[in-house]
């Protein structure tokens, strides 16, 4: 029979928060089963009839009845007809045999440590937490989406359920579906100027997923990859899980500078760039530079990883050809997202290929997570091929220039002592650096008092030495909400 603290100790746990959702029989199982684990009941012990047990605990005798037939299912019990129940001697054997453990009731702190491979260690290190779920004003790469237009998404979802029935809740092709795959190929041959055929696209779920894939596929642990300086941080973690060796390269007002590159062309396997709006400073890669960036891959058999992420949405004059459709050597993977340019729900990127990486690209893609959602890559097909993406653009161009400018008059207007907006030729946030010695880590603090989102540019830059500053986001605020936000926290800086 079970003594008092027994008893205590079932009620406690059932009574836990975490196991609030369970069902009664469920919650008396597992406390008992956690007993016998602990050796608080050993081999050979009678239990409590069901009538007695649930009569202390305060349920149905078939509450306690489905817990112990449960138990005996699982092997922690045996039952004797007009004897009772019993803890079963195999788990006295298992227990001696290390098969199943004692759990110490450890605190937190006391719990034991994983595990990890080598490789799985360098991903927990290069992790960062979670963005939040609802962003706040100022988070940096957030398009606006309360303009999206829901009811035409939502008729072309209707039509592909319609037309393709069953077969778009298959599984797809790991490449990526082929109406896609075309849309891709013709949306940036028109607008960015690229050389892509659909056989070389490969449709993928995020950036992240991309960049995992060619830090693995085209590099070994230990090898060197040039990546800009500040840099894409989500870049950098995925290079540094991977095992790479990051070869940070300065930026000025032309980008990445690429005599640096030439200076050292045998140090690494590729280049990481961001060129028509570089991450976080929004300076546009020369064309002189891309071509020398071109020559460089070329003669050292070196690839251009180029993440294209929010080219759509440029202020000033045309956008330059990207890299890709310069380089006649086929040494450059074009990346480019959704997320951005729609809605980052969509989970949506894809990569432009050379051609001998295909094959390679869509196995290791494989063997990554299979294939990417039918439905939606169907219905942005359609939304591509109606000349709906190309509008919808177009329109968000004018409304986050407009955000922009909100932006640079409410900081001038308010916060013009403690920050001066450095104007990015487009993209969805701008650098702002901070004037008249203002520290970066405090305004961050006063920044969450505010109940903004500001990440410091400090950060983004490989020895954290940077120029301090903001890295604000504009695109999902009104520029009302971009003045209000701006005010709340000028309060909080006072000159």
């Amino acid at each position: 029979m079970f003594k008092r603290a027994q008893l205590d100790s079932v009620q406690t746990f059932m009574d836990h928060p975490a196991q609030a959702g369970l069902p009664l029989h469920a919650r008396i199982q597992r406390a008992v089963r956690q007993l016998i684990i602990d050796r608080s009941l050993t081999a050979g012990r009678p239990l409590p009839s069901s009538r007695t047990l649930a009569r202390s605990l305060g349920v149905s005798r078939d509450t306690v009845e489905t817990a112990y037939a449960q138990l005996h299912a699982e092997g922690f019990i045996e039952r004797r007809v007009g004897s009772g129940s019993f803890v079963c001697e195999l788990t006295e054997l298992g227990l001696k045999r290390g098969v199943l453990r004692p759990s110490a009731r450890r605190t937190p702190a006391g719990a034991p440590q994983a595990c990890l491979s080598r490789r799985g260690a360098a991903m927990a290190q290069a992790g960062s937490a979670r963005d939040p779920f609802t962003p706040l004003a100022f988070s940096p790469g957030v398009p606006e989406t309360r303009l999206f237009p829901f009811a035409q998404w939502e008729r072309l979802h209707r039509q592909v359920l319609r037309e393709e029935g069953s077969k778009a809740l298959a599984h797809g092709d790991p490449q990526g579906d082929p109406r896609l795959r075309q849309a891709i190929a013709d949306y940036v041959n028109l607008e960015r100027g690229a050389r892509a055929t659909p056989d070389r696209v490969l449709v993928l779920t995020s950036t992240q997923q991309a960049l995992t894939l060619c830090a693995q596929v085209l590099m070994d642990p230990g090898d060197g990859v040039f990546i800009e300086d500040p840099a894409y941080s989500g870049a950098s973690r995925a290079f540094e899980a991977a095992g790479l060796k990051r070869l940070p390269i300065p930026v000025d007002h032309q980008g990445l500078r690429t005599d640096d590159i030439l200076a050292a062309p045998s140090s690494a396997r590729a280049a990481f760039v961001t060129p028509s709006h570089q991450f976080p400073t929004g300076r546009t890669l020369s064309l002189e530079r891309r071509l020398a960036l071109i020559q460089w891959a070329e003669q050292a058999g070196a690839w251009i990883i180029e993440d294209d992420y929010d080219s759509e949405f440029h202020y000033t004059g045309r956008p330059t050809a990207c890299v890709q459709g310069l380089d006649p050597h086929d040494r450059t993977l074009y990346l480019g997202t959704f997320t951005k340019s729609l809605f980052p729900g969509l989970r949506l990127a894809y990569l432009v290929l050379p051609q001998t990486l295909v094959e390679p690209m869509v196995t290791a893609r494989s063997l990554m997570d299979g294939h990417t959602a039918s439905i939606a890559q169907l219905t942005l097909a359609r939304f591509i091929e109606d000349g709906r993406f190309g509008a919808y653009v177009r329109t968000m161009r004018g409304v986050y220039a407009e955000r922009l400018e909100a932006l640079d008059a409410a900081i001038k207007a308010s916060l013009g002592h403690v920050v001066m907006l450095d104007r990015p030729a487009g993209g969805l946030q701008a650098p702002c650096f901070l004037i008249n010695g203002h520290a970066e880590a405090e305004t961050l603090v006063q920044a969450r008092r505010a109940g903004v989102h500001l990440t410091g540019l400090s950060s983004l830059h490989a020895d954290g030495q940077g120029r301090p500053g903001w890295l604000m986001g504009f695109a999902a605020s009104t520029p009302k909400e971009i003045q209000a936000a701006v005010g709340r926290l000028a309060s909080l800086l006072p000159a």
